[in-house]
């Protein structure tokens, strides 16, 4: 009898949806159900420029869509994401994102089950920059083609 277990592959996540990745790391990685959602910042998908200076809502709005975009790139929906880390820059923007975020994953979990969430206060690597995400999903999606 043999020991091996299949090897599950390891893919790269890519869309257009979402700002492209630097390039040290991909947008996300996904290996079986797991789907991991490098973090993501207010960008415009098509030029890259970062949006909303000031405006923690609006950034946090255009981050959590540009983390959608890449789950549904995997195959997966945003129902499917089960922990989302939101860092951000200033604990004073803390009940203006935390209003943003309530919108959008209400709008995006029909099921009704929330993602878990963890918030932590930290320096971003862009000044422009007051939120970033990132995410974890498990579906029993396919892969797209």
């Amino acid at each position: 009898m043999s020991d091996a277990r299949p090897v599950t592959p390891k893919v790269p996540l890519r869309t257009d949806g979402a700002p492209a990745p630097a390039h040290t790391f991909h947008q996300g990685v996904r290996k079986g159900p797991f789907v991991q959602v490098s973090g993501q910042g207010p960008q415009d998908p098509a030029t890259a420029e970062y949006l909303y200076p000031g405006d923690v809502r609006a950034q946090t709005t255009r981050t959590l869509e540009n983390v959608r975009a890449i789950v549904e790139a995997s195959g997966a929906t945003f129902d499917d994401v089960v922990m989302l880390r939101v860092y951000l820059t200033k604990r004073e923007d803390f009940p203006l994102m935390n209003e943003a975020y309530g919108a959008f994953v209400a709008e995006h979990c029909p099921g009704g089950v929330l993602p878990s969430r963890t918030t932590v206060f930290v320096g971003l690597p862009r000044e422009e920059m007051l939120v970033e995400i990132d995410a974890l999903a498990v579906t029993d999606a396919p892969l797209p083609a």
